[in-house]
């Protein structure tokens, strides 16, 4: 077993459960403003994505933002919640394994169902061309 695998043979940089790969997140302030502002946005209906290569490589990482205008904070929760699930079910079609992602709810996620968002999300990043299809 080489240095740079565990010991299910899977990547550091590139966190497995199962045989699925698994998103990490985002941690600090500036991760999410390089996002944001030199990253690339994209509008889902429930969501706003903002998408920025990693500069160096440590695979996917994702972070979600449920604001106010979304309600109160049992709102904001599922909100996130619901994002989170949505990055996760759409974490192993990436093209780009080593990318930053921040999810940005909308007011509209409200109303919605878990995999009305995952489709909305998966819809918007094939169409821009983010993932596999």
């Amino acid at each position: 077993m080489s240095p740079a695998t565990d010991s299910s043979g899977a990547n550091r940089g590139e966190p497995v459960r199962g045989n699925r790969r698994r998103a990490r997140t985002l941690t600090y302030a500036w991760q999410f403003r390089r996002c944001y502002d030199a990253g690339t946005k994209l509008v889902a209906r429930h969501a706003v994505i903002f998408l920025h290569r990693a500069e160096p490589p440590d695979g996917i990482r994702v972070g979600v933002v449920a604001s106010r205008k979304v309600g109160g904070a049992v709102k904001r929760n599922r909100a996130k919640r619901l994002l989170r699930q949505g990055a996760r079910r759409i974490a192993e079609k990436w093209i780009d394994r080593h990318i930053w992602v921040v999810l940005v709810a909308k007011a509209s996620i409200v109303e919605a169902h878990a995999d009305e968002i995952r489709d909305d999300i998966e819809r918007t990043l094939a169409k821009s061309g983010q993932l596999d299809s």
